[in-house]
């Protein structure tokens, strides 16, 4: 099994690092043989190739079976046309990763905004109001005149219904509840389209149990109450705004895992930024990108029906449920004394114990 690792700018070499150790960790530990290869990207790629996504890291990252994507600072990118390519929005238009799943759950350990939180946040994640997801060329923004800005939305039946596809799985999966978030009451035609489309697919899957919220309700909800919800699917913005509140009522970015999942390609990348204010100090924490590598693992191990990598994403979950528990062993963000490598030296201790006690009783 190959694994494509992209480190990304700003604290993305470190806290890919501690995955690529985590990874091999496990791979070791089941026996996954796993094979990983770190490619160039971002700033550093732009320095040496003249541009954030060279070919060689494209052409590396398509061909494996799985993705690992570090944070990226594409703010500070040159324009496409002098080699700033968003490599994160380049793999989903390319890959048509439609889906993008992000878990929120509190944990007994951390000070929590929001207590019993145990949802997942599915946003559409190739079209919306996001210019580089809305148009097949050109951008979905543009400004008639210097003083008025426009931006296109775009909403389709096909991918409404393939993200609709993979959440009724989850939620089928999980506790058979699925909240749909909308905007149909002003958003009519968009909003709309994608309500419509959703509830179709509901059709498919009465064994779930479906309601519809508006978005504005649903911010106010999350914080009144979200261990309410089980599975939330909406649209590519919306999704983006709530999974960040519900990462934040949940104990913080630092922990918010994602997976950009398609047809036959996966993406694991952390909800956060690049926090380049933070590179080079050891005190990012790496738990965000290594859940989400474990996310990753689960969807390699349902692919291949292979139970081993689920087995793994579950002790790799239990490790970091374990070290969250002492302020010894979390890192500052979450109130912790732990820098990043001593986080991911005492979650392989603690993987490579429990594995132990699981094998010899």
């Amino acid at each position: 099994m190959r694994l494509a690792v992209l480190p990304g700018d700003g604290i993305g070499p470190e806290i890919a690092d501690a995955t690529v150790r985590v990874l091999r960790c496990v791979s070791d530990l089941y026996g996954l043989s796993i094979d990983i290869v770190v490619l160039p990207i971002g700033l550093e790629a732009l320095a040496e190739y003249g541009t954030t996504f060279p070919d060689v890291s494209r052409d590396g990252a398509i061909s494996a079976d799985g993705i690992v994507l570090g944070p990226l600072s594409t703010y500070e990118y040159p324009l496409p046309q002098k080699g700033g390519i968003n490599a994160s929005a380049e793999l989903r238009s390319s890959l048509n990763l439609f889906a993008n799943i992000r878990p929120s759950r509190c944990r007994a350990s951390l000070p929590a905004k929001s207590q019993g939180m145990d949802l997942i946040i599915v946003r559409e994640n190739t079209e919306g109001f996001y210019a580089a997801r809305s148009m097949f060329a050109g951008g979905g923004e543009f400004m008639p005149t210097p003083d008025l800005a426009i931006a296109v939305r775009k909403i389709s039946s096909e991918a409404s219904e393939a993200v609709a596809r993979i959440s009724f799985e989850i939620a089928r999966s999980r506790r058979r509840r699925l909240t749909i978030i909308h905007k149909a009451n002003v958003l009519r035609l968009s909003d709309g389209l994608f309500l419509k489309s959703v509830q179709a697919v509901g059709q498919l899957y009465p064994d779930v149990e479906t309601e519809t919220i508006l978005v504005d309700a649903m911010a106010a909800l999350l914080v009144r109450d979200a261990s309410r919800f089980d599975v939330v699917l909406t649209t590519n913005m919306f999704g983006d705004v709530l999974s960040n509140e519900a990462a934040e009522l949940a104990g913080g970015l630092g922990l918010a895992p994602s997976l950009n999942v398609g047809e036959r390609h996966a993406v694991a990348q952390a909800s956060h930024g690049s926090a380049p204010e933070l590179a080079g100090l050891d005190r990012a924490n790496p738990t965000a990108l290594i859940l989400s590598a474990g996310r990753l693992l689960v969807w390699l191990g349902n692919k291949h029906h292979d139970p081993r990598f689920s087995g793994a994403a579950e002790m790799i979950e239990r490790g970091i449920d374990l070290l969250l528990q002492n302020t010894a062993t979390r890192t500052p963000d979450v109130a912790g004394r732990c820098g990043t490598r001593a986080f991911t030296d005492h979650l392989i201790d603690a993987l490579t114990a429990r594995r132990e006690i699981h094998a010899f009783g």
